[in-house]
């Protein structure tokens, strides 16, 4: 997976907001795994993958609907903010 810019995180964060809560949580990992792929196919075909993007979380969010962005003070965007964060960290460990 490329380097994690707030953009990626936002954008995640949105497909995380316009999708059903209980399927929020596969589809967060399903997106960074996506990030992954698309990374490893970029890097060794020096192309970006069709259905996977660049290895960016973003390109991987927005194969997905998305939710116009809303403020910081909705607290259902800053719980699905706060799961890819902790799918992040999770993968990092």
């Amino acid at each position: 997976m490329r380097p994690v810019l707030v953009s990626d995180l936002t954008t995640a964060a949105r497909a995380l907001l316009a999708a059903p809560y209980a399927q929020r949580m596969k589809l967060a990992a399903g997106m960074l795994q996506a990030a992954d792929f698309g990374d490893r196919y970029r890097r060794r075909f020096g192309q970006v993958h069709a259905g996977f993007g660049d290895g960016t979380i973003a390109a991987a969010a927005r194969k997905h609907a998305l939710a116009i962005e809303p403020t910081l003070d909705d607290m259902d965007y800053c719980a699905c903010l706060e799961l890819v964060l902790l799918q992040l960290m999770a993968r990092r460990m």
